[in-house]
């Protein structure tokens, strides 16, 4: 059974917003770090936010510093990712994922949600 499912992934036209959610099914959410990745086409999926169990740290990938903002609620089993002044390259499956540690390397997270496209036109 899918752990984490992604959701608010849509078509925005460049320059404005969107708020993906994701939410887990377990009541376990609050010991995991949690964290953004996004793939567009023809490329790897990549690092875009990740946030520490409290919500106390984070931390954001260059391409999208001063624009995203990721958040979550733990007595709702949630992490949200707010996305302003959208770009075209900011065009991608989105993806939710949890990991042991507070880290931007792929590879340690081990749960992943489905992912939700989100598409920008200029």
């Amino acid at each position: 059974q899918v752990q984490l499912v992604e959701s608010g992934g849509g078509s925005v036209q460049a320059g404005g917003s969107l708020r993906l959610s994701c939410a887990a099914s377990r009541s376990i959410f609050s010991w995991y770090n949690m964290g953004w990745f996004r793939q567009a086409p023809g490329k790897e999926r990549e690092f875009v936010a990740t946030i520490s169990r409290s919500g106390g740290s984070n931390h954001y990938s260059d391409s999208v510093k001063g624009r995203f903002t990721i958040s979550r609620d733990n007595a709702k089993n949630a992490v949200y990712l707010q996305m302003n002044s959208l770009k075209p390259e900011d065009t991608a499956v989105y993806y939710c994922a949890a990991s042991d540690s507070y880290t931007i390397i792929r590879s340690l997270y081990n749960k992943w949600g489905q992912g939700t496209q989100v598409t920008v036109s200029s």
